[in-house]
């Protein structure tokens, strides 16, 4: 498969920073079939018009970031808008729905644009009622001010089932466009930024779509309702959520882990009766987040709703459930992602002789094991090490230095000061030195 250069760049630079890339994710995927088929599955459900729930469950180092990131990219090329939510103690707490739902829509991304897509969306969607109404009007061209009151009665017809819950969005839409008309950019920017959910919009703006205070927890649900309809009418196949880390729960104060852990029921439930047509909703966690006694747990309806009874065997488990459960990659798999790696840094590079033959497959296992038996044994923890030195200590150097022989001129050395929490645990020292 051809790869671009800038996917190609984009890939192996966030690998060589020690991070999951944002894109790329299928050139370095291992083990992901078993999932493709029942992924694919739900994505269509959810074009159709349904909300999907889905909890993924794994160690730390299990792959979670990089399947919900698999599941964005795989989502976008087919038509979704996606994004990814960090849950966190102190920016996005989970009781804090608007919140969330302002970190969401400044991470709203599409297949044409990475970051912050919302203004696409709604100038997409603005432009469909255009078409439908000119369409409806046998193609015969409007004069500006018929285009612009049609337009507005259109998108009140659109957004009635919205507005009987939250008038304010059709109303902020209503006073976006018009802003627009009149020129008044910097007023239409603003109204856009308060639908988003961010505070300190002007007074002037505000006044404008008859609009007070932010955007709060329950209009926040309501606002989400709203953005399914704009992506369904501007052509869109649904919208990708990924909360991310809310294992997070486990460590904040008890008031609010269950305020979090209320949160999280609120929104599967809300997903399930059929309120959020068109979303996706994806949940990862430990194992300790679903099973521990500082989890869901501790909230028995929520665990009762993602509840599923996983076998000693995980070839058996069922993709298609509601919680799935991610399996560490062993030392073969790690190996297998560091060969993917390897090929893409050769391909098209001047030194790719170099590179594959210095880097060959008993090279990157031996790195593998030497990596791993370092760490406690836990290949699960090796990975974001294992590719970062791969990427920046020994290919960057192979392709940059003819006279560089990671056998002769490498030692492998793990600082404490570079380690995960996680795998600080598992190393237990302060620096490493290994011998290859």
């Amino acid at each position: 498969m051809a790869v671009s250069r800038q996917r190609r760049r984009e890939t192996i630079d966030a690998l060589r920073a020690g991070t999951v890339p944002r894109r790329g994710l299928d050139l370095l995927a291992v083990g992901m079939d078993r999932f493709t088929l029942a992924v694919d599955g739900e994505l269509e459900s959810v074009r159709a018009g349904s909300g999907v729930l889905k909890a993924i469950r794994g160690e730390y180092g299990s792959g979670k970031t990089f399947f919900g990131r698999w599941l964005q990219e795989r989502a976008k090329r087919n038509g979704f808008a996606v994004a990814e939510v960090q849950i966190s103690e102190t920016e996005t707490p989970l009781h804090r729905l608007e919140t969330v739902y302002r970190r969401l829509m400044e991470r709203l991304s599409t297949a044409d644009q990475e970051q912050g897509a919302f203004r696409s969306i709604v100038d997409a969607w603005f432009f469909s009622l255009e078409e439908d109404l000119l369409q409806a009007n046998g193609g015969q061209q409007l004069n500006e001010t018929d285009l612009l009151d049609r337009t507005n009665e259109l998108m009140e017809k659109r957004l009635a089932s919205i507005t009987k819950m939250a008038p304010a969005f059709a109303a902020t839409l209503r006073a976006y466009r018009s802003a627009l008309a009149e020129g008044q950019i910097e007023e239409a920017e603003a109204l856009l930024s308060w639908l988003a959910g961010q505070p300190n919009v002007s007074a002037t703006a505000k006044r404008r779509a008859g609009i007070k205070g932010n955007v709060d927890h329950f209009g926040a649900l309501s606002f989400l309702q709203g953005l399914l309809v704009l992506l369904r009418d501007a052509g869109y196949a649904g919208l990708i959520v990924v909360l991310d880390e809310v294992e997070t729960l486990q460590r904040v104060r008890g008031d609010v882990r269950e305020k979090g852990l209320n949160a999280l029921r609120q929104l599967i439930d809300e997903v399930y009766g059929g309120r959020f047509p068109g979303l996706y909703l994806l949940v990862t966690g430990t194992p300790a987040f679903f099973d521990g006694p500082q989890g869901i747990q501790r909230l028995p309806p929520l665990a009762q709703r993602l509840h599923v009874e996983f076998g000693p065997e995980d070839r058996f488990d069922n993709p298609r459930a509601v919680q799935i459960r991610l399996r560490n990659l062993n030392i073969d798999g790690l190996t297998e992602v560091g060969r993917k790696v390897r090929d893409l840094v050769a391909e098209g590079s001047h030194a790719e002789d170099r590179i594959r033959t210095l880097a060959d497959d008993a090279f990157l296992k031996k790195l593998a094991v030497a990596m791993v038996g370092k760490l406690g044994g836990k290949v699960g923890i090796a990975p974001r090490l294992y590719l970062k030195r791969l990427v920046g200590d020994i290919l960057d150097r192979i392709e940059q230095f003819p006279d560089f022989d990671p056998q002769k001129h490498f030692e492998l050395t793990v600082a404490g000061a570079e380690l995960s929490f996680e795998e600080r645990s598992a190393a237990s020292v302060d620096e490493i030195h290994l011998e290859l």
